[in-house]
């Protein structure tokens, strides 16, 4: 029996993402609070958070449940739209940061906080891509569909 690697990638993925949407949150209430609207960098990231806990579902559940509704270019296409929204989000969020000329509240640590937790979803989700990426470079002669998490290994696997 082999470990299936994917679910607790996954599983930090999402904790990473709530982590990331409640700093994000809290820096958009302090605007709100003020009457100010967030900046677009806090919202694209707090879309990204949102979103990575909606595809994660899909990445999770589908695979175990609905095998037929999961299918390799869909994973590798959710993974690399994800990889890239988050890496626009936390670069967009950092140069936002780094223009600010007073940046010393809560508020601001937060940001940072929230654009060091993007980054690491970032590198998480091109990890997920990579994978998926070589799942189907394996797999590209073959009929299989089936994520990499999936495949049976081992003396017995038959493809």
């Amino acid at each position: 029996m082999t470990f299936n690697y994917m679910f607790p990638i996954r599983l930090t993925q999402a904790v990473f993402s709530i982590i990331t949407l409640g700093l994000c949150g809290y820096v958009a209430n302090w605007y709100a609070d003020r009457g100010i609207a967030s900046p677009g960098q806090v919202n694209i990231l707090i879309f990204n958070a949102l979103w990575t806990l909606l595809i994660s579902v899909y990445l999770v559940v589908s695979p175990v449940y609905f095998p037929r509704l999961s299918h390799k270019y869909l994973v590798l296409a959710l993974d690399a739209v994800t990889a890239l929204l988050w890496f626009a989000g936390f670069l967009a969020l950092g140069v936002f940061l780094t223009a600010l000329v007073i940046c010393a509240d809560t508020v601001c640590n937060c940001a940072r906080a929230g654009v060091a937790f993007a980054s690491f979803a970032w590198a998480l989700f091109m990890v997920t891509t990579a994978l998926a990426a070589m799942h189907v470079w394996r797999t590209r002669y073959s009929s299989v569909t089936k994520p990499a998490a999936q495949q049976p290994v081992g003396p017995r696997a038959t493809v």
